[in-house]
């Protein structure tokens, strides 16, 4: 790494990366390793509170440097309408480079501006709020949503959060949520510039992409944070890769290595982790079009049987049955609906006996049943979801995870968590404890996943959450709900990399609802192997069709599962992604990561 003052202009120039603090304007010019120039940083952003907005007054004195081993650190100091004080940093490596702000002072975060903000300290360049620039070609967001766009233009705006419903706006609950990473990609190569977050500092929902011309970054904390004296902003790393895959595997791997997410569990994987799964949901979605009812009125104990008794007879023997909505009475409480399911515990010992094992599906943070001091409410007291910071609901939640799991109660042996994105969001809301945003998913899964280890420790937890801070309280990452109408084998693709990079130790159950079409669905049958485990939702019928399986649509199902038990679920595009391999978006380029993730590969994997 190369420093050095040039007409009083500092420099510092990395392999992949050159900086260029200007000497006349609050901005820091990037070029890539070969000269062209990719963004123009501003670098007094805003933080703003509840209660009041940033203006940066005045910048203190010049950047100064320190050297601290391989890393050196640039900084400066500057004068606010809101804070005591703020400092800027940019700490720099050979091959990546971070910016960070720190604040003194008092208040609720609001909103997080990174490289834009309000600025009236330099009467030459007016004031107002400023943007930094850019000279990408395309962006990429690894959120998947509604519309299966997640290449966007550079001019345009792109959010990556936890929440999500199927409504305007907000159609991107599949993953909550993915790593909070963008990629661009430049004249020469792809750069990612994701959040890094120390562990309990994680209390924002959504991570934003604004544009315009300009661009700048925001964090929504939606007053759920308070700042009482010093206080460190998470970082914005900017990693450079030949792939946008590439880029998002460099940036877990940053987590990783500066200990900010766990990844690599040390025990071995059940053998049974792996074994292709049957889920009733599309089964109960038949059967309720044809009834012309609702769907979770049919997950009953006499078609669950039925479904076993279709399956056995054309030759399709799953290792795991997942019940799915609404098996229980209340979704907040999870005890057996005894009029749907009158012997809950003599079919899943039934299963065992079969040697398949039972996952039973659970509908995260709906409050049905749940007292409302047990709950999050918002401002006018509707309880809104269960608290797990409450240590009421705590303790309600798991006494509810040993009935479940336990010999003497249903004994099941894990859980499929679903609706996820309903996670409470808002600065109006108010929970028991300060988790919020990925901490208060992060406690939900912890409770979740320390409660079933100790009760079975083979339990599997399945969710559709593939953040690498999330990777070591779940085992299995679901690729979640197919979108009808679109490419199922492009987008169920780039959702099995996504998650095989996001934790990279974590299993993938590859979905199998809704589906356009029998077509589409052989197509995707045919795919899942590839992918991770596959999952089967129909036994005789297609619901959104009324297509009926045929006999090779079984021998197709048989032979997906032989190719899958064959490999034990490792499916060979999510492999491939973890180690930094994707599509190449820019020709002629040789790809670093593929090259590092193949000598990891050899000397065992860096996630371990």
């Amino acid at each position: 790494m190369l420093i050095h003052r040039e007409n009083d202009v500092l420099h510092i120039k990395g392999d992949p990366y050159k900086l260029t603090f200007a000497k006349d304007r609050p901005f820091v010019f990037v070029e890539d390793g070969s000269g062209n120039l990719l963004m123009e940083l501003f670098v007094p952003s805003s933080i703003h509170t509840l209660t009041g907005r940033d203006d940066t007054v005045e910048i203190l004195g010049s950047w100064e440097v320190e050297e601290q081993g391989e890393t050196c650190v640039a900084s400066i100091e500057a004068k606010s309408s809101l804070w005591e004080r703020k400092v800027y940093r940019f700490r720099c490596t050979k091959t990546r480079f971070t910016y960070e702000m720190e604040v003194d002072g008092h208040g609720q975060l609001a909103e997080v501006n990174y490289f834009g903000g309000y600025y009236s300290g330099h009467v030459r360049w007016g004031s107002g709020f400023f943007w930094s620039g850019q000279r990408f070609e395309q962006g990429f967001n690894p959120e998947p949503n509604g519309q299966e766009v997640n290449y966007f233009a550079p001019t345009g705006g792109s959010v990556i959060d936890l929440m999500g419903v199927p409504l305007p706006g907000k159609g991107d609950w599949f993953f909550t949520p993915p790593p909070f990473c963008f990629a661009f990609e430049g004249a020469q190569n792809w750069v990612g510039m994701g959040i890094e977050a120390r562990p309990g500092h994680n209390t924002f929902t959504e991570f934003s992409y604004h544009a315009q011309f300009g661009f700048y970054l925001s964090l929504s904390y939606e007053g759920h944070t308070t700042v009482n004296g010093s206080y460190v902003l998470p970082a914005i790393g900017f990693d450079f890769a030949d792939t946008e895959y590439g880029a998002l595997a460099a940036h877990v791997k940053s987590l990783h290595e500066q200990g900010y997410v766990k990844l690599g569990k040390p025990e071995e994987k059940p053998d049974w982790w792996t074994e292709p799964i049957f889920c009733g949901w599309g089964s109960q979605c038949y059967a309720a079009s044809v009834a012309q009812d609702r769907a979770p009125n049919f997950a009953r104990q006499e078609l669950y049987e039925q479904f076993m008794d279709v399956l056995d007879e054309n030759g399709v023997t799953p290792g795991i049955v997942v019940l799915d909505d609404k098996w229980q009475a209340q979704y907040g409480e999870n005890f057996v609906d005894e009029e749907k399911w009158p012997d809950l515990q003599g079919f899943i010992r039934r299963q065992h006996q079969e040697g398949k094992k039972v996952l039973l599906w659970l509908k995260a943070w709906d409050p049905e049943g749940i007292p409302a001091e047990e709950c999050i409410r918002n401002a006018g007291g509707l309880p809104i979801a269960f608290d797990p910071t409450n240590p009421d609901f705590e303790m309600r939640l798991r006494t509810s995870i040993r009935n479940m799991l336990s010999a003497e109660g249903y004994d099941a042996d894990g859980f499929k968590i679903d609706f996820s994105a309903r996670i409470p969001s808002g600065p109006g809301i108010r929970a028991y404890g300060s988790e919020w945003g990925l901490e208060l998913m992060k406690k939900y899964l912890w409770i979740l996943y320390d409660e079933s280890k100790s009760v079975k420790p083979d339990a599997l937890i399945m969710s559709h959450t593939p953040h690498p801070y999330l990777a070591d309280v779940v085992d299995m990452i679901r690729l979640n709900d197919i979108n009808t109408g679109k490419d199922v084998v492009e987008a169920m693709t780039l959702r099995a990399k996504v998650a095989a990079i996001g934790c990279p130790d974590a299993i993938i159950d590859t979905d199998n609802w809704p589906i356009t079409n029998k077509s589409d669905w052989r197509d995707y049958v045919s795919l899942q192997a590839e992918l991770g485990v596959p999952s089967l939702y129909y036994v005789s019928h297609i619901d959104s069709t009324k297509e009926a399986l045929e006999p090779e649509d079984y021998a197709l199902i048989r032979k997906a599962w032989d190719d899958a038990r064959r490999n034990k679920g490792m499916g060979r595009i999510a492999e491939e992604a973890k180690l930094g391999i994707g599509e190449r978006k820019t020709a002629g380029t040789v790809d670093s990561m593929a090259l590092t993730g193949a000598k990891d590969a050899a000397n065992g994997a860096w996630w371990a």
